[in-house]
């Protein structure tokens, strides 16, 4: 693993405008750079790049992030990937912590089977390209399909000979462990201290990760009787065909980035085929249905996502069963359905390449339209039926967490089906309602079986019988699908967890401790106001953690910050004491030198100054946008980065504060903020309480409490914008 140490070297000295400029071209504008943006369609400069900040900025698709988070965006790279990247480029030695047993066992055996399959993939290779048996029956049937040489070698196409273990031969002969084949799937032990082959007389189609490295096979059969027309690779560490990748997805990353877009499709031919036809921005789930983790991997590249079916009923089907999945984590779906009897390889070599763009144009349709067409033909005059559309739509707008987005679909639902919009939206509401009860006792059911998992796997003196579990904790087959709950004080949330990020080092103000007094960063005052009220606390994973984070990055920050204070003081004062030398003393009184001594002096001790905020500001900024975890990362980004700036004209005339210079305001306001809107909360949570309240004395007790919270209300709304720490 990279040690902490090696990971901030290279995130100091990556440069956001040297790293970028390898890939964009940048021109200079006042302070900062500007380019088109590589992660959409930009036909004007929006894409902005801050030396100073260390990070870039799109102000029209909205991306945001460091020199690490850019080169993991752009070239699909994992967080240790980047980081060797930016290492090798600014030759960093790369130095790495010692592994726990536990640890390198894993890892050793990671790297093992990603060689073995990267051996095995050039092997099936060349058994295709160089083996009579191959050429004849591997090389003749891809051809046969139509797959021209070149999409052949950039899908590196292979084939498995029909000898029982000419595979298992090969790889032991050169010294590969036999268990390793076994795990991964592409032998079978003999039982008799050999080896047979998986995949005998097939052609393969190798499965590759988002960093280009083998990690599974799917061998499709030649045979016409062979019980099995495909063969996949088990899961393994390297490979959960639930989560792990999506066929297609490291060729075609680069082109979904591009534009913004990607095409989900079923098979592996459809994916070559539409590749060699010049759509390279399409994607399969490997032949299995789209998971949660098919749809937060493909997430990375792209929120816009059309599924490609056959016209047939089965290919109905699956474009039903994906639509409320992937709806549900915020995507933006259109769904397109080939004539029938087409799918997308037969027709992709029917077609030309503007026939099937011009295809796509006239046919790729939103979900409401498509299921309002599929779910209404022959019904136009069955009322019931009709009803039975509405409620299927309904329910696939009810999981879209946007409420905006919602909305114009119930709009449009309304406009489709000529029906009340505000009608629609009840019963959109009700179905949420709905949603997150079966979500709820969802979680309680898996929470009762885990119970009773744990305490059926614990020893016990003397047998027990089976826990008791009821149908209730059985789970289902079809999971409700769970609505993204938003905190009713994530807006307050959000502003707290800004400040920190981009001023969290920052500081503040002293404060009084039992041991004295001493100054205090943003983050420790907010960790100080939190610990003593209750009221405040994160409710948002992502925020809590940016502040977990922010805390423990605080022991490093002051041993770094007493090195950079004593840095920069030592620097400064040299660059100071050079300066004072140049003063000419003839014919000036000595109050003249003074006068020029105390202004150098005065303008070296601003400039030391100003080097430790920059320091302070940047310090947790970075880190954060730089962090490994995807969700951090992004947050960061956006949250560090401002949405507009202020134009010349507006600043030329008038002196704007800058959020920095208005700390000892910003940073309690917040606070009382979100302290009275959490009160609010608990206010209005009362009153529903007192319309369902049975007794009186319940109702005594509401009231009182409400009384309570009411005054405390009045007091932080009177806070709220005056009260200013003293630095």
């Amino acid at each position: 693993m990279i040690d902490r140490n090696t990971v901030q070297q290279i995130i100091d000295t990556a440069d956001v405008v040297d790293v970028v400029s390898d890939f964009v071209t940048l021109r200079r504008r006042g302070a900062n750079w500007v380019g088109l943006c590589p992660f959409h369609n930009d036909r004007t400069p929006s894409f902005y790049v801050s030396r100073n900040k260390q990070i870039y900025k799109c102000f029209s698709c909205g991306e945001a992030g460091s020199a690490v988070g850019f080169v993991m965006k752009h070239e699909q790279m994992s967080f240790p990937d980047a980081l060797k990247y930016l290492a090798a480029k600014y030759h960093i030695e790369v130095k790495e912590r010692e592994l726990t047993d536990e640890e390198r066992t894993e890892q050793t055996e990671r790297e093992s089977m990603l060689i073995v399959n990267e051996w095995a993939c050039r092997w099936m290779e060349e058994q295709l390209w160089e083996t009579q048996a191959g050429q004849e029956i591997g090389l003749s049937y891809f051809r046969e399909r139509g797959f021209t040489d070149a999409t052949i070698r950039k899908f590196r196409l292979g084939y498995c000979p029909e000898d029982r273990s000419a595979l298992y031969k090969a790889a032991t002969a050169q010294g590969y462990n036999r268990e390793l084949l076994f795990k991964l799937g592409l032998c079978k032990d003999d039982q008799h201290g050999g080896g047979y082959d998986f995949y005998r007389g097939r052609v393969m189609f190798p499965i590759f990760n988002v960093a280009g490295k083998v990690i599974a096979f799917g061998g499709r059969t030649l045979k016409k009787d062979d019980h099995a027309k495909y063969f996949n690779s088990p899961d393994s560490i390297i490979y959960d065909k639930s989560s792990s990748t999506m066929y297609g997805l490291f060729q075609a990353k680069r082109e979904i980035a591009k534009q913004g877009k990607c095409f989900i499709v079923e098979g592996y031919a459809d994916v070559i085929s539409m590749h060699q036809a010049g759509f390279e921005n399409v994607i399969a789930s490997s032949g299995t249905a789209l998971t949660d983790g098919h749809i937060h991997l493909l997430h990375r590249f792209t929120e816009n996502v059309t599924e490609m079916f056959d016209g047939d009923a089965a290919g109905i089907r699956a474009a039903m069963k994906g639509i409320d999945k992937l709806l549900s984590h915020g995507l933006n779906i259109k769904v397109l359905l080939l004539p029938d009897g087409d799918d997308p390889d037969s027709y992709s070599r029917k077609h030309s390449s503007s026939e099937i763009q011009q295809y796509i144009d006239q046919n790729e349709s939103d979900f409401i339209q498509f299921k309002t067409r599929i779910l209404l033909e022959g019904v136009a005059n069955d009322p019931i039926k009709q009803s039975q559309a509405i409620g299927e739509v309904v329910r696939s707008i009810a999981v879209i967490p946007s409420e905006i987005t919602r909305s114009v679909y119930a709009k449009e639902c309304s406009r489709q089906f000529g029906v009340s919009e505000q009608m629609l939206l009840r019963e959109i509401k009700k179905q949420i309602n709905a949603n997150r009860e079966e979500a709820f006792k969802q979680r309680e059911r898996d929470q009762r079986r885990r119970e009773a998992q744990e305490a059926a796997s614990e020893p016990h003196d003397h047998p027990e019988p089976e826990p008791n579990i009821d149908a209730t904790s059985q789970p289902t087959q079809q999971p409700a699908v769970i609505v993204p709950l938003q905190s009713p004080t994530y807006r307050e949330e959000r502003i707290v967890a800004r400040l920190i990020a981009k001023f969290g080092m920052c500081y503040l103000c002293d404060t009084e401790y039992e041991d004295g007094v001493s100054p205090t960063t943003v983050v420790e005052h907010i960790y100080n106001e939190m610990s003593m009220d209750d009221t405040i606390h994160f409710t948002d994973p992502t925020f809590a953690q940016i502040f977990d984070i922010a805390l423990q990055e605080l022991e490093p920050f002051y041993k770094d910050l007493a090195r950079v204070e004593q840095e920069v003081a030592i620097r400064t004062n040299e660059e100071c004491e050079k300066e004072l030398r140049t003063i000419d003393p003839v014919g000036k009184s000595i109050d003249i030198i003074e006068s020029e001594e105390k202004r150098i002096r005065s303008k070296y001790s601003l400039k030391i100054t100003e080097q430790i905020n920059d320091f302070r500001q940047l310090y947790l900024e970075r880190r954060l946008c730089s962090h490994p975890d995807d969700r951090v990362r992004e947050m960061s980004s956006r949250l560090v980065t401002e949405r507009h700036q202020l134009s010349k004209i507006h600043t030329q005339y008038t002196h704007v504060l800058s959020d920095f210079d208005r700390l000892t305001t910003l940073v309690p306001e917040a606070l009382n903020t979100w302290r009275l809107n959490t009160i609010q909360n608990k206010i209005d949570t009362i009153k529903s309480q007192m319309k369902h309240a049975a007794t009186y004395q319940e109702v005594k007790d509401l009231m009182q409490e409400q009384q309570r919270l009411q005054t405390e209300k009045i007091r932080l709304a009177k806070l709220v914008g005056e009260r200013v720490l003293t630095p």
